[in-house]
């Protein structure tokens, strides 16, 4: 998993390539809780336009940034979401937190 981050503003932007899974979602959640210490981020955009396998780890470590971000009144949106990945979010009902674009 290599992630890509960029700041602008108040908002973090997080290109994710690769598998994340039980193998790389620990590093995913270390890279960007390392930049969510940022209290004037208030808004993550995770982009899932490379990522070619999600488990439930993956899915952990998104819902886990959520938390963070829902506690200072931010949001999470996700994009780039393939067909496969976009299932597992429906089916864990993860539309109802995080915006999709």
């Amino acid at each position: 998993m290599d992630i890509y981050a960029s700041k602008r503003g108040p908002k973090l932007s997080v290109r994710l390539v690769g598998e994340l899974d039980h193998h790389s979602a620990d590093k995913a959640r270390v890279m960007m809780d390392t930049m969510l210490h940022d209290l004037s981020v208030r808004e993550l955009v995770m982009d899932f336009s490379d990522v070619s396998f999600m488990d439930s780890a993956g899915l952990g470590t998104i819902l886990g940034r959520y938390r963070k971000l829902a506690l200072r009144g931010g949001k999470l949106t996700v994009t780039g979401v393939s067909d496969s990945i976009d299932r597992i979010f429906r089916m864990s009902g993860l539309y109802a937190l995080v915006e999709r674009r």
